[in-house]
């Protein structure tokens, strides 16, 4: 039987934690079993509380001694694991876990290896229901991607990043933060694999409901990419 591993990275989303993991257990995928890993990064409201009080054995719950950034907290997710297919779902409400089969099926029926959720087209029809400034930043960081690694994608940014590991057992992980995005897509691509993309929908919040990632961190997405097209 196959497993998904499902790493969800979380750093003060007291609001929206439970509901997300209400979310992805109700998934029904069928024969495949799903696997829960939580990372609390050093949350300082009452994330940490409510995981900590959560009475499930079915979920593995890891928590950080000092806060370290997303990318720090997939990796942690990244050591725990133990499924074949591995997914990794923020812990807003902004991605959709009922969209799970739909990204699968490539990997389960056509043997894709490495699947992204793109939410372009979803955009495009809901241009509000995005931050422009973020809109313009991730097509400009996604042209960048094809420039740069010789690629088709559309959505390079996106949470939704589905890959069996085998692709990604022998890469050695360094981003901290958001800079896990550029890292992980860069490095997939260097080893030659081909990022197959399937349409999502998408429910952006803004800052004061607890959006975190700034243009800071586009520009950092800019350097990381020119940095792993030419080094590890």
């Amino acid at each position: 039987m196959k497993k998904l591993s499902i790493i969800i990275p979380v750093y003060d989303e007291e609001k929206t934690i439970l509901d997300i993991i209400g979310k992805v257990k109700k998934v029904n995928l069928k024969n495949i079993k799903k696997e829960i890993v939580i990372v609390d990064d050093f949350s300082t409201d009452n994330t940490r509380k409510i995981l900590e009080k959560l009475k499930d054995g079915s979920i593995k719950i890891f928590f950080h001694k000092k806060n370290q950034g997303k990318g720090t907290a997939i990796r942690t997710g990244l050591n725990h694991i133990t499924g074949d297919i591995i997914l990794i779902q923020d812990a807003d409400s902004e991605y959709d876990p009922r969209e799970y089969t739909k990204l699968l099926k490539p990997i389960i029926e056509d043997n894709k290896k490495v699947v992204y959720g793109t939410r372009l087209e979803y955009i495009k029809h809901n241009v509000k229901n995005m931050n422009r400034l973020h809109f313009i930043g991730n097509v400009f960081l996604t042209h960048t991607t094809n420039l740069l690694y010789n690629t088709k994608i559309t959505d390079m940014e996106t949470g939704y990043k589905v890959f069996k590991k085998e692709v990604i057992e022998k890469i050695r992980f360094k981003a901290k933060r958001f800079d896990f995005e550029p890292e992980i897509t860069a490095k997939i691509l260097k080893q030659g694999y081909k990022i197959y993309e399937v349409p999502i929908t998408f429910k952006a919040r803004k800052f004061n409901e607890g959006k975190k990632i700034t243009w800071r961190d586009g520009i950092k997405a800019l350097f990381y990419l020119i940095k792993y097209r030419f080094t590890d």
